[in-house]
């Protein structure tokens, strides 16, 4: 039984060395089918990956802890003052940070309304109490200077946004100079880029315009502002306490981000008597990341089902086209007692060595996806550097494990499918036709 099934191989083998350039051809088919299937399924993820980075950068993976004025709040009352006290609290920061698991990053921050003077120039500009993180949160780059430090804690330095900078100083360069935040003097120690303002996105995430800010330290702010704002309003005082405006907490994966604020609301209701809080997450940047994945998959199982079927096709044609070829061979063997069972045993196992070798050659080279790319992308680059987009330098193929088991399981099964007719067709030949055929 095993010496027949060795014969069968060695037939099959020998078979197709008589016939080399119409089996590498073969083989070249689903070469390029399984080579084809990683190195876009590679490019895809590469691209996939990078629109979902651009998306968890614009807050995907942030939830959003705001202070809001509630319904019912305490309120401290004299004959002229009025004061709401409502809002987050730097313990509820601290409980965030000490009792929550996985969390990358809390950015707390207060921010009020205050006039920036300097000279006769003035701004109404939205200063901004905040820490060393808020510019990695928020995705801000320093033009001139540099950003706060932990060394700035509780001192009077400020950074200016770009149009903040403008209105101030025109085209002069702020940094060292000090201007009037309300009724002090600071000193300018950075000025950032200018920044696209982020649009709201539904429910989830407010307008918001970074080039007419000014930051501050925020223990400068607590200490030299206070909790405590008052306004004359008519013929009294109005005035609110509020210790943090917002918190900005950062998971690693989008996936952790409505176990987190799930467990960041508990946490604060176990704290608040009033609802003056609102944690949001971003939920329309969160469903987009996932549209945006199952399109690139779906797109991927497109293309790897046609490409592999152009190859399994193509070796469907030399299997027809050998089986024609040899139908003399096919009757002799046939008169001689090779039963039905060993021809189409023959032609399969030509089409699995045609297959299995043409599969295997496209795993390597499309292993090479990342290599190959980088190079064929420098040496463009050297010959002109107009010739590529832009977006091909940020693009880095990911060869996924999955695509390389997917494309070449399939380039086997498409080539046994393909192989089956052909070699059903040569085992019910009639032996005394085909013995007559030239």
């Amino acid at each position: 039984m095993n010496s027949s099934i060795f014969q069968t191989i060695q037939v099959g083998l020998k078979s197709l060395l008589l016939q080399k350039l119409r089996a590498g051809l073969a083989a070249l088919g689903i070469f390029i089918g399984t080579a084809t299937v990683i190195w876009l399924v590679a490019m895809g993820e590469g691209v996939s990956y990078r629109a979902q980075q651009q998306i968890k950068e614009l807050g995907a993976t942030n939830i959003i802890v705001r202070t809001k004025i509630p319904n019912s709040m305490s309120e401290g009352q004299d004959a002229n003052t009025r004061v709401k006290i409502y809002g987050l609290l730097r313990d509820d920061y601290r409980r965030i940070v000490t009792n929550i698991p996985g969390i990358r990053r809390a950015v707390p921050m207060r921010e009020l309304r205050f006039e920036l003077r300097l000279g006769n120039r003035t701004t109404d500009t939205k200063l901004v109490g905040c820490v060393e993180g808020y510019i990695q949160t928020n995705r801000l780059e320093i033009a001139r200077g540099r950003w706060l430090t932990p060394r700035d804690r509780g001192k009077k330095v400020v950074v200016l946004a770009s149009d903040t900078a403008k209105r101030l100083f025109s085209y002069e360069n702020p940094i060292g100079k000090t201007i009037w935040v309300g009724s002090e003097f600071y000193v300018v120690v950075g000025q950032t880029k200018p920044r696209t303002a982020s649009a709201a996105i539904g429910g989830s995430l407010e307008a918001r315009d970074y080039n007419l800010d000014a930051y501050i330290p925020l223990q400068t702010l607590r200490q030299r502002v206070g909790d405590l704002i008052m306004k004359r309003v008519g013929g009294e005082f109005q005035g609110e306490q509020v210790e943090l405006s917002q918190i900005t907490v950062t998971v690693d994966q989008v996936e952790d981000v409505d176990e987190t604020a799930s467990i960041i609301t508990t946490l604060l209701k176990k704290y608040h008597d009033t609802e003056d809080y609102a944690v949001v997450v971003p939920k329309e940047l969160l469903r987009q990341a996932e549209r945006t994945r199952a399109m690139f998959n779906v797109l991927l199982v497109v293309i790897a089902g046609i490409s592999l079927l152009v190859g399994g096709i193509g070796i469907m044609n030399i299997m027809l086209a050998t089986v024609t070829e040899r139908t003399r061979e096919i009757g002799i063997r046939r008169a001689l007692g090779a039963t039905r069972r060993r021809i189409i045993e023959q032609f399969l196992i030509e089409t699995v060595v045609l297959t299995a070798g043409g599969g295997l050659l496209g795993v390597l080279f499309g292993l090479l996806c990342g290599p190959i790319f980088r190079t064929g992308r420098d040496l463009l680059t050297q010959l002109s550097s107009d010739l590529l987009p832009p977006i091909a330098y940020a693009i880095e193929p990911r060869v996924a494990p999955w695509s390389v088991v997917l494309s070449l399981g399939i380039s086997l099964f498409v080539g046994l499918l393909s192989g089956l007719y052909p070699a059903f067709q040569a085992a019910y030949l009639d032996p005394i036709e085909a013995l007559r055929h030239e």
